[in-house]
């Protein structure tokens, strides 16, 4: 289905949602896109090959999975990768050897631990910045950098980073725009509309919801990066299984209902954690004397479901996180159900200790993904964990 019908406006985000990329099927008639678990498809004479050939080549459920998340994203086109990290790496191959990537120092641990682990000896630059402080980013712009590779709202300190100004300087000093998208997803956010050239994801979060599949996508404005994606998709063979794809079309369909339960259930969490007692600060976007506050507002739709607090120390912590009963503590974020996570030696304990402290990681920081639960359960469980510190 087009998202622009002759004579019509564009068609509302649910509605592509729904149903870009997913007609119905033209031999049964379904509804639903088909899961296609075939690896290979015959050819009618040798190096004829239909549509199709070999499913890490290209996959009928996998092409409507990239159709539909094209559409939301605005762009000319998307990759479904194996992993959000396979997404990430893929991007970084943008740049050149040598090349110099100004990146968000308060970015997902394994972005980090991937640049300077891997990338980084494989020739690649990496400055770690605070992308909140526009200047201070602009300034390492200067200097020469290759990509912008942004997060924001950030993980686990929920900074916010100025899209537009940053796009356009980026673009001034010859630098390729990427943005981690996954905490917004489409719903709440499209950098691309705000001058990035690429977008990313961790698809096993919102965009999946439903913590049951890992994957990752890629969102390319120009033609000419998605056609690259396409070549290192194949070449490299970091797919997406065509299971997990129709996993992510299912999801899909129901991503503006949970992005906005989600958006409510966080911001009434953070109100109450704001002004409790235990509780020493509170990150979350929503709130009016968060930081970032009045930029969100201008360039996100909403505020999303993460936020994270801080009651001081790891002791502390650890008993508000083991006295949780409606929250899991678990990895990852943006599933139906509630989680708490402790940064310092989960998601992030792959960034060194000082660089973790300068960034406001302490060891009494926990992130919360604010599921979709009744709001007075979720209240309650933090009321009833908090009360363990007096």
């Amino acid at each position: 289905m087009a998202d622009r019908a002759p004579g019509r406006p564009s068609r509302g985000f649910a509605t592509r949602a729904i149903h870009a990329g997913q007609h119905p099927d033209p031999g049964t008639g379904a509804v639903v896109v088909p899961l296609v678990t075939a690896a290979t498809f015959m050819q009618k004479s040798p190096g004829q090959p239909g549509d199709y050939e070999y499913s890490r080549t290209g996959n009928p459920t996998r092409d409507a999975l990239e159709a539909n998340m094209a559409s939301l994203e605005g762009g000319a086109g998307a990759v479904a990768c194996a992993s959000g990290m396979a997404a990430i790496v893929m991007a970084f191959d943008l740049v050149e050897t040598g090349g110099r990537v100004v990146a968000t120092n308060d970015s997902y641990g394994g972005t980090y631990r991937v640049g300077e682990n891997v990338l980084r000896r494989r020739g690649l630059d990496f400055t770690w910045v605070d992308t909140s402080d526009t200047a201070a980013t602009i300034r390492e712009l200067e200097r020469g950098a290759a990509m912008l590779f942004l997060e924001t709202p950030t993980n686990p300190m929920l900074r916010i980073a100025d899209l537009r100004t940053l796009a356009d300087a980026a673009r001034a000093h010859g630098a390729l725009v990427v943005v981690d998208n996954t905490f917004m997803s489409p719903y709440f956010q499209r950098p691309l509309e705000m001058g990035a050239d690429i977008v990313v994801h961790s698809s096993t979060k919102y965009l999946n919801g439903h913590s049951d599949g890992v994957g990752g996508i890629l969102v390319a404005r120009d033609p000419g990066h998605l056609e690259r994606f396409r070549y290192l998709q194949n070449a490299a063979g970091a797919i997406l299984s065509p299971f997990d794809s129709w996993l992510l079309l299912r999801s899909s369909k129901t991503l503006a209902l949970r992005m906005e339960r989600h958006d409510h259930n966080a911001r009434e969490v953070a109100r109450m954690l704001d002004g409790h007692r235990n509780v020493a600060a509170v990150h979350y976007p929503g709130l009016p004397a968060h930081p970032g506050h009045e930029l969100s507002r201008r360039q996100m739709s909403g505020f999303g479901g993460m936020l994270s607090f801080d009651v001081g120390t790891m002791d502390r912590a650890r008993r508000v996180m083991e006295a949780l009963r409606v929250f899991h503590i678990a990895e990852s974020l943006g599933g139906v159900e509630s989680l708490a996570n402790h940064p310092a030696t989960m998601t992030h304990a792959s960034i060194p200790e000082p660089m973790r402290r300068a960034m406001g990681i302490g060891d009494g920081l926990v992130r919360l993904s604010v599921g979709v639960e009744d709001i007075a359960d979720l209240l309650a469980d933090l009321e009833d964990a908090l009360g363990t510190l007096g």
